[in-house]
């Protein structure tokens, strides 16, 4: 009987000792906390470093079908059945945009059309209204975009890929655009990951 009872209580000091740990000089380990909320733009499916970078956060506008990726073609009539119509344009697919890389893309292409309007502003375009390449180029290096970030230039067309998301358009005396959109699944050969194929697979 007196044995019994020592083991009891030996085994319930041995689980007193061992407990989980948790207690240090009787005072228990606060749950960590959660991290703050990121100001840092969203990661890249690309991993490509940052550039055109916004001084601020920008404010993210939720929009229902921003994460929707964008396919060219009525991919919505033929399902994947003419034949094998969705299969077969797949490299036209662009990753999805959710309203955080939108907001981050939005902010970036605001920087991107600053910069170009300068190009516009000097003047100086050759035929049809474009600019040579290389000043189109140092205007976006200006913005940290270069090689790396995948920047393609030509006829007027420019593209590059921020780490979050693509900026394209074009720039010529007459015109200035820019688009934000995903970076295509099979981009054309020899560009970057933010310019169109015109072929296929």
């Amino acid at each position: 009987m007196l044995i019994r009872r020592s083991v009891t209580a030996v085994a319930l000091l041995v689980l007193t000792l061992t407990a989980c740990g948790t207690q240090r000089g009787g005072v228990r380990d606060a749950p960590p906390e959660s991290p703050p909320p990121s100001t840092s733009p969203p990661p890249s499916s690309g991993a490509r470093p940052m550039c055109a970078e916004p001084a601020e956060a920008p404010t993210v506008v939720p929009s229902p079908s921003a994460s929707t990726p964008r396919t060219d073609g009525p991919q919505e009539q033929h399902g994947d059945g003419a034949p094998h119509y969705a299969e077969n344009h797949a490299y036209r697919m662009q990753a999805p945009m959710t309203p955080e890389k939108r907001a981050w893309g939005a902010a970036s292409a605001e920087l991107v059309r600053a910069e170009l309007e300068k190009v516009r502003a000097e003047g100086g375009a050759g035929e049809y209204g474009r600019f040579a390449d290389e000043r189109v180029a140092a205007a976006l290096a200006r913005l940290g975009c270069g090689e790396e970030h995948g920047v393609y230039i030509g006829n007027g067309y420019y593209s590059l890929h921020t780490g979050v998301v693509c900026v394209s358009g074009r720039v010529t005396k007459d015109e200035l655009t820019t688009e934000v959109h995903g970076a295509y699944a099979e981009p054309q050969p020899g560009t970057g990951p933010c310019v169109e194929n015109q072929g296929g697979h």
